[in-house]
Order: structure tokens, then C-alpha cells, then sequence
């Protein structure tokens, strides 16, 4: 990959797709909390990482139109939220995703007569997870369908993470589901990484056991009888146990 800049990027809040509503990240981060553990003995500060952390902030532009930022954001809710940023609607984008509570809803009336609203997304139990999208941004689709792979260069035996946004669902049941492969060629379904019950507006992660293998090459599938769906799905293969 090359350096490059983050035009053309999505974003992806509690199943809706806020992409053209927000006009700024000003941070997707975290990590290990830090508590200092020096000696007396010591001539400079020790610290022990403990609890991992993370958050995604950003700008909203004031949208009250139907299942726009207002309207879903405003809401507050209570329950977790997913959400997945994708540095380009292509798979194998680089992008974060986040299991969180939404923080606050701070609406600013500039005075140039902007109207913008400043977000925190604050991590519940899991961290903000870098990785990788299995989907072109959102991927549309009214049939099973077998997705393009990502190429992880290497086969690890760490597991993964998934989270997947869902933004609509015209009728059925369909199972969105990962696997992995060794050659590019022949796929098996990856044990622990098969989303419930995929309804419009599902947000949700999987995460399989942190011993499990993944293969080099990973794709996400769908099965099952349904039309207009519509998701996305973001990849995170670990790199230690200790995820």
C-alpha cells in the first residue's frame, strides 16, 4: 500500500450510514490505560499497561432529515453502538471499528451560521480495533453471495473480530457469515464468526476464540433467501492472544 489521504471515506454508526453527514474524525484511538508502577529505587517512571480503551470523536453537519445525523444521533441511546470507519469504500480498506456508548450530542451554531453537532463515541468493553473491510464500503446485494477475499499475507493463530453494520433489509433471512482459506481457492465457514439473526439496522460484532487459526485469505458470504440488504463488515485479525 502507499501513502495516501482519506478522501472517499465511509462511516458507519449503529446500522446507518452517516458517511455524507460527517464532515470530520478528529480522533479514532485508545489503548491501554497506563498506571505507574516506579520504585523508589528508579530514576525515571515505570508504568504496566492494564484495561484497553478507545473512542471515535467527530463532527456532525445538521441533517433532520428522515434516518440522517439529527435523527440518529440526537437519540442518545443507552444500548451499545457498532460503528465502522472505512478509509475507502474498498475491500480490503484499511478502517477502525468501535463497540461503544455515545457519549453526548453538543450541537454549535458557528458564527458563520454553521450548524454542527461534536460526537464521542466512548468504548464499551472492547477497544477500538484497527483493521481491514470486507466489504466495498456497504455492499448491496438480493441474493447469497460469495464476496471478493482479503489477502492478510499470513496465517495467524490469534482469531479475529468482526463488526458489522447493517443499514437495510427489504424481506427474508440472510446469514452473513466469514470464512478463511489457505490458497484463495477452497473456503470453510470460520468457526465463532457467524453473525444472529441479520435484521435492517443491526449493528454487532463476533469475535472468534483468541487460540482459533485464520488463514491468509478472508472473505464474508451471505446465505439464505432475502432482498435489499445492505452492510458492511470490518475485519480485525489479532496479532497476540492477549486480544
Amino acid at each position: 500500500m502507499a501513502k495516501r489521504g482519506g478522501l472517499g471515506s465511509r462511516f458507519f454508526v449503529g446500522g446507518y450510514d452517516l458517511s455524507g453527514d460527517v464532515n470530520a474524525l478528529s480522533k479514532i484511538g485508545g489503548g491501554p490505560a497506563l498506571i505507574d508502577a516506579s520504585g523508589i529505587n528508579g530514576e525515571a517512571t515505570e508504568r504496566i499497561a492494564v484495561r484497553r480503551d478507545g473512542s471515535i470523536e467527530f463532527t456532525a453537519i445538521f441533517n433532520d432529515a428522515a434516518g440522517a445525523s439529527h435523527a440518529v444521533l440526537s437519540a442518545l441511546p443507552t444500548t451499545d453502538v457498532t460503528a465502522i470507519y472505512a478509509s475507502a469504500a474498498t475491500v480490503g480498506a484499511p478502517g477502525a471499528g468501535i463497540v461503544a456508548k455515545q457519549a453526548d450530542y453538543a450541537l454549535t451554531r458557528a458564527a458563520d451560521g454553521g450548524l454542527t453537532a461534536a460526537v464521542s463515541l466512548m468504548a464499551n468493553n472492547y477497544g477500538v480495533h484497527h483493521g481491514y473491510m470486507l466489504t466495498a464500503g456497504l455492499r448491496t446485494e438480493s441474493a447469497a453471495t460469495d464476496g471478493a477475499s482479503v489477502n492478510t499475507l499470513a496465517s495467524a493463530s490469534f482469531g479475529a473480530s468482526f463488526f458489522l453494520v447493517c443499514t437495510a433489509l427489504g424481506s427474508g433471512t440472510p446469514t452473513i457469515k466469514i470464512q478463511d482459506s489457505a490458497n484463495d481457492s477452497v473456503w470453510a465457514d470460520l468457526t465463532g464468526a457467524t453473525f444472529g439473526t441479520v435484521a435492517a439496522l443491526d449493528n454487532e460484532i463476533v469475535q472468534t476464540a483468541t487460540t482459533a487459526t485464520v488463514r491468509q485469505y478472508v472473505r464474508v458470504i451471505t446465505t439464505g433467501t432475502f432482498t435489499g440488504l445492505s452492510f458492511a463488515v470490518l475485519m480485525k485479525k489479532h496479532e497476540a492472544a492477549s486480544i
